[in-house]
């Protein structure tokens, strides 16, 4: 009876769990945790919420949109292209190849290690969501 009851808990817990964990993508930068991206896009930096990326692409900060990283990998900041995310990665600005962030979560900038994302980058959708932070929210990358 009490093994039962513990694969009951056990199983519970995994189910509530799993889909909040897997769910948020963790950006670390130069190896240390620098910023997370919640399931409900809310972008936090050092643990405090600094903006949003939402569903149709919109960089938020502050409650304004401050730029777009468009379902083509065009990101647009007051309307303009400044560059864009490939289905392969690689991030462009003005044309020019600035780095890659690779399907297995390493971001390269300029060829060396910049940091690392995990919990994304497999597909198109979660590489657009680190290059939005990346680009809106570093000083340092982009």
């Amino acid at each position: 009876m009490r093994r039962g009851l513990f694969a009951s808990w056990a199983i519970l817990l995994v189910v509530l769990i799993a889909p909040h964990a897997s769910a948020s993508i963790e950006i670390r930068k130069g190896g240390s945790s620098w910023a997370v991206v919640e399931d409900d896009g809310t972008i936090r930096i050092s643990g405090s919420s600094v903006g949003k990326f939402e569903s149709d692409g919109t960089v938020r900060k502050g409650g304004s949109s401050i730029g777009k990283v468009e379902s083509d990998g065009t990101i647009r900041k007051g309307g303009s292209s400044i560059g864009k995310i490939e289905s392969d990665g690689t991030l462009r600005k003005s044309g020019s190849s600035i780095g890659k962030i690779e399907s297995g979560g390493t971001i390269r900038k300029g060829g060396s290690s910049w940091g690392s994302a995990s919990n994304c980058c497999g597909g198109h959708g979660g590489k657009r969501t680190v290059a939005a932070v990346i680009v809106f929210f570093s000083s340092d990358f982009f």
